[in-house]
């Protein structure tokens, strides 16, 4: 691979095809795990790495999988990858499992990784593979950290637990609730796709 190949492929799972900005796919853990930068952190590397693994093995293994099968071959190799992160943050980090609690085995269910499966991996090289599902991860978990800064800042005064805003300026609880990620997300998804609808409309009239 290129290194113009790699940049493409990156420049378009994390800008241009964002999983959740622009397929809107994977919300749900988007929306569940983002009170705190640090659980988001976590969660967005634990996806891409199973994302980017999975994809590869996948694409290594297209070839040798009956058709008839596939889906249920690309959800076991999911789930080989997730336990093993979820074992790893059990061993390792108790208290930052704790925290994500059963979403982490979730990441199985997530639409990313078996859209990238199928959509991607079960149709290209492996090593284009990986850097597609590395890419579509590192999309997510921007978005996820986007939304943790804007939830942790007001609704904790924080940033990675550490405080940098006054113990008198009033919290805003209702950043803590799971509810207000649904207004982040929504605000974070209407000016990406207004800036990128913009872009677009600019280039063709250039034309």
């Amino acid at each position: 691979m290129t290194k113009t190949e790699v940049k493409k492929i990156f420049t378009k799972g994390i800008f241009t095809d964002n999983p959740i900005l622009v397929q809107v796919i994977g919300i749900c853990s988007a929306l569940a795990v983002t009170n705190l930068m640090m659980n988001s952190l976590i969660m967005g590397i634990a996806l891409s790495l199973v994302t980017a693994f999975s994809s590869l093995t996948v694409s290594l293994l297209k070839d040798h999988t009956p058709k008839h099968i596939r889906m249920m071959v690309q959800v076991l190799i999911i789930s080989v990858y997730v336990i093993m992160v979820d074992i790893y943050l059990k061993a390792y980090m108790p208290e930052m499992s704790k925290a994500l609690g059963p979403y982490v085995g979730l990441i199985i269910t997530n639409c990313i990784i078996m859209g990238r499966a199928e959509g991607f991996a079960q149709s290209n090289p492996p090593m284009p593979s990986f850097f597609d599902g590395l890419a579509s991860g590192i999309g997510y978990t921007f978005v996820l950290m986007s939304i943790s800064f804007v939830r942790e800042i007001l609704g904790f005064g924080s940033v990675f637990g550490i405080s940098i805003i006054p113990e008198t300026v009033t919290r805003w609880t209702l950043m803590v609730m799971p509810p207000s990620a649904f207004f982040i997300l929504a605000l974070i998804m209407w000016i990406f796709n207004n800036n990128r609808l913009k872009k677009q409309r600019e280039g063709v009239e250039k034309k």
